[in-house]
């Protein structure tokens, strides 16, 4: 089942030349912005909403064509569309220059799909783009800013003039992105993501659009959740694993739609991301991790059980 866009308009206004495609969790946001016939693309969403994808950035275009398409990181919910739109628009595409190796070996474990269980479609990197690197997207000029943390290669893209930032995951209303290095055990992302969040707090910003959710303006009370949700993670990284372990599990509840329960133990312990998270952080058996989980999920309203099986609310 395909993800509903929530809005291409949300209730904050935007500046002429820039539309944005709110998509549900499953996939990333489309940004896109026009400078006269042509357009760039911000990030494309989850392989399995391709023809979606394909659907609604043709419906925003209306006629226009498709420049490029940049990604702000490499998660399969930014990059997974990547292939389908450029053959549907034979863009050109740029990514941050940390993960371009990557992307060029189809790297499933340094893009963190099979650490994660997660899908994508190889596709080619036509350029890169590197912190500091200037350009122009919606008739703006635009700097592309480091953001590492979530993704330690994750970039931003920051207009002085306009005071707008596409954040990608680096920064939500509500928070930010999962900190995979430090559940998987490569560490810095605890301290990258401090300096990012304090980098951004030095920007002139009035506007964020996200990599999740709508376009805000509530910039300072965003930083102060961040921060908070960031102290809590140093002070607990228990809590730090089960939020990982939590929101990676609603996104395959998201694409599946539903798990055997009796099939959950196994699954969270054949993973790589789940079961580094439990064995670093948690200490359970299978057993009592998928316990754990459901019932959270349940109180959380993501998810609820039929018979053996739990399906995604």
């Amino acid at each position: 089942m395909e993800a509903r866009p929530v809005s291409v308009h949300g209730p904050v206004r935007l500046p002429p030349g820039i539309e944005v495609i709110e998509r549900g969790w499953l996939s990333a946001n489309n940004v896109l912005l026009f400078d006269g016939p042509e357009a760039t693309l911000v990030d494309s969403g989850y392989v399995s909403h391709a023809a979606q994808t394909v659907a609604l950035v043709g419906d925003v275009l209306a006629g226009r064509r498709l420049a490029r398409l940049i990604n702000t990181h490499s998660h399969s919910d930014h990059i997974g569309c990547n292939a389908a739109v450029q053959r549907a628009f034979n863009c050109r595409i740029g990514v941050p220059e940390g993960m371009a190796g990557a992307v060029a070996r189809w790297d499933e474990e340094a893009l963190l799909l099979s650490v994660a269980a997660q899908q994508g479609e190889p596709f080619q990197v036509d350029f890169t783009l590197v912190p500091g690197e200037c350009l122009v997207m919606g008739g703006l000029p635009w700097q592309a800013l480091p953001a590492p943390g979530h993704d330690m290669d994750a970039l931003v893209f920051h207009s002085p003039d306009a005071r707008l930032l596409i954040s990608g995951d680096a920064l939500w209303r509500d928070g930010f992105g999962i900190l995979f290095v430090e559940v998987i055990g490569a560490g810095g992302g605890l301290t990258a993501v401090r300096e990012t969040l304090e980098a951004i707090a030095r920007l002139p910003i009035d506007l964020v659009i996200p990599g999740h959710g709508a376009p805000f303006v509530e910039v300072d009370e965003a930083l102060r959740a961040a921060f908070s949700r960031l102290r809590a993670f140093e002070q607990d990284g228990a809590r730090m694993a089960r939020n990982a372990i939590r929101a990676c599990i609603t996104f395959m509840l998201l694409e599946q739609r539903s798990i055997d329960l009796d099939a959950l133990p196994a699954y969270l312990d054949e993973v790589y991301l789940y079961r580094e998270a439990n064995r670093r952080f948690l200490g359970l058996t299978p057993e009592a991790l998928a316990a754990w989980l459901v019932t959270d999920l349940e109180r959380a309203g993501v998810a609820c059980r039929k018979g053996h099986l739990l399906f995604v609310t």
